[in-house]
């Protein structure tokens, strides 16, 4: 049989699920899941095997109005991936339906239906009665001309399996880019930073998630097969360090803690988590922690 392989990107409003989407498809975690929008910051992109197609599904940053540099650069990214893959797929929340943010993407997406397929998927239709459903689907579908509509859930797994196979028919004909066992493209390294500033986004509040990025500075293979990881958390100002180092260091700890043991089951091997966290103000218009998150620092000018 001819083989196949194509870049999926995953676009939508922040929290529309598109990371727990690409870990669904992908059956392991490379993308960060939060109950908070604006998480996904880089492409990480997630490699699944259907039958005799290789599929490359990019997450990318949710779509908004952006405010900051780092805003511009993640919408940027966003939309730079749409108009890179082969198939691009717009989540919808059903419960949310019509936002004023899903018709200015639909105004956006333009003529992309012409360069390459678009489809529609309505995630999390297990929070919305099927009549419902259905006129959501045609209203969506007369606002825009989608090749294919899917209903799913993708955190219970509804519906996933038929917008894989659909995927796996619609990518073009060509060799696979990826060697079959490898599940995403990203250095270990940026999934370690990932799943560290999932954890802080879940612990810490308000604003302070968004004003911190985490790096993974050094990782060493030890003889015995373990693993030393040391990151640094750089933090907007200095009195956001005592937030996430807490009483007597025991936020930083708990958290570190959390997240060491995600890195073992993920890595199916001992890890030894060393963190430091900086006072940086100003990280945000450094280029240098806009390319450890794969963004385009020129792209936050825009």
């Amino acid at each position: 049989m001819t083989s196949r392989a194509g870049f999926v990107a995953l676009i939508g409003e922040p929290n529309a699920g598109k990371s727990t989407l690409m870990n669904r498809m992908v059956g392991a975690k490379v993308s960060i899941v939060t109950h908070k929008v604006q998480t996904t910051r880089a492409r990480i992109r997630g490699v699944v095997a259907e039958r005799d197609s290789q599929l490359v599904f990019v997450d990318t940053p949710g779509l908004f109005n952006p405010r900051r540099r780092l805003d511009r650069a993640m919408v940027a990214a966003a939309w730079g991936g749409a108009s890179d893959a082969d198939v691009v797929v717009l989540l919808i929340e059903a419960h949310r339906g019509m936002t004023a943010g899903v018709e200015k993407i639909l105004g956006s997406l333009g003529g992309m239906r012409e360069r390459q397929p678009v489809a529609l998927a309505i995630n999390k239709i297990d929070k919305v009665k099927p009549e419902k459903l259905l006129v959501l689907a045609k209203k969506l579908n007369e606002s825009f001309d989608f090749c294919e509509t899917f209903m799913i859930s993708a955190e219970q797994g509804q519906g996933v399996n038929d917008l894989r196979r659909w995927l796996g028919d619609t990518v073009p004909e060509g060799p696979w880019c990826y060697p079959e066992d490898q599940i995403a493209d990203v250095p270990m390294r940026v999934i370690a930073a990932e799943i560290m500033r999932e954890k802080l986004t879940l612990r810490l509040h308000q604003e302070l998630p968004y004003n911190l990025t985490v790096e993974t500075v050094n990782w060493e293979d030890r003889k015995d097969g373990s693993a030393r990881l040391d990151q640094v958390i750089y933090v907007g100002r200095d009195g956001h360090k005592g937030i996430v180092l807490g009483k007597k260091g025991e936020t930083i700890k708990a958290i570190s803690r959390t997240a060491r043991e995600e890195l073992e089951t993920l890595l199916g091997r001992k890890v030894h988590l060393f963190c430091r966290v900086k006072a940086r103000p100003g990280w945000q218009d450094e280029a240098e922690r806009y390319s450890e998150m794969g963004l385009d620092f020129k792209d936050g000018n825009t």
